[in-house]
């Protein structure tokens, strides 16, 4: 089941029109565990979050639907 997390993760590696692959390759993990956090199978932990929101200028409380900005 989607949640803001998953969701957001899949807008904004659309927006930056990166690939899961390209965005396994930056953060040093399988396309596989991409596809599982944007459909919501599995929940990253807090660090793989931080490196996350860096990649793509954005907050935690974003990411985790938090805040809308």
């Amino acid at each position: 089941m989607k949640n803001k997390f998953s969701e957001r993760l899949s807008a904004l590696r659309a927006e930056e029109k990166m690939s899961r692959g390209q965005l396994a390759l930056r953060l040093n993990v399988s396309v596989r565990l991409i596809s599982y956090w944007e459909n919501g199978e599995r929940e990253c932990g807090f660090d793989m979050l931080l490196r996350i929101a860096d990649i793509f200028s954005v907050s935690c409380d974003y990411l985790l639907g938090k805040t809308d900005y």
